[in-house]
């Protein structure tokens, strides 16, 4: 079992879960989430512990969205072909992906954690230029995989036709 198919698992994507969560409104409404989340640590600097509230609303949301939405009528848009190309990508042991993905996807992978760890650094130590620079690398780097997960789908579709 790949990394990314126990963090599926984790949020309830399997079988016709997948589907849902590739309803556009999940993707963009769960992509959008992070600024909230930045907010929400941030705030403890107004409202102290009580942070922990829209810190847990916010984690919960994380995890239930992908289950939230029906399952779009079609999958001919952009982040319902990122979300399926991530289902492919989570089940390359069982079904191949070509391996042109294998290197762009690691380099993507590397740089959404590299932000992730400014963006954290910038929120515990409540810098806001660090918080701002891991913000923007993380969504520069996730917007740049997510293309990449369409054009894993778009691969793995014309292998199936």
């Amino acid at each position: 079992m790949t990394l990314e198919e126990k963090i599926a698992k984790a949020f309830g994507l399997k079988g016709d879960s997948w589907m849902k969560h590739a309803n556009p409104w999940s993707v963009w409404t769960r992509f959008m989430s992070l600024p909230f989340i930045i907010l929400a640590v941030w705030s403890r600097l107004w409202i102290g512990w009580y942070c922990l509230i829209p810190i847990l609303l916010l984690a919960v949301w994380i995890k239930i969205n992908p289950t939230l939405f029906k399952k779009p009528k079609s999958f001919d848009n952009w982040g319902s072909k990122a979300v399926l190309g991530e289902k492919y990508w989570s089940e390359r042991k069982k079904r191949p992906v070509p391996k042109h993905h294998r290197t762009p996807v690691l380099i993507l992978t590397i740089l959404q954690i590299i932000g992730a760890i400014v963006l954290i650094f910038g929120l515990w130590k409540l810098k806001i230029d660090w918080t701002i620079t891991g913000t923007i690398i993380v969504y520069f780097a996730k917007m740049w995989f997510l293309d990449r997960m369409v054009w894993v789908f778009e691969d793995m579709a014309k292998n199936t036709e």
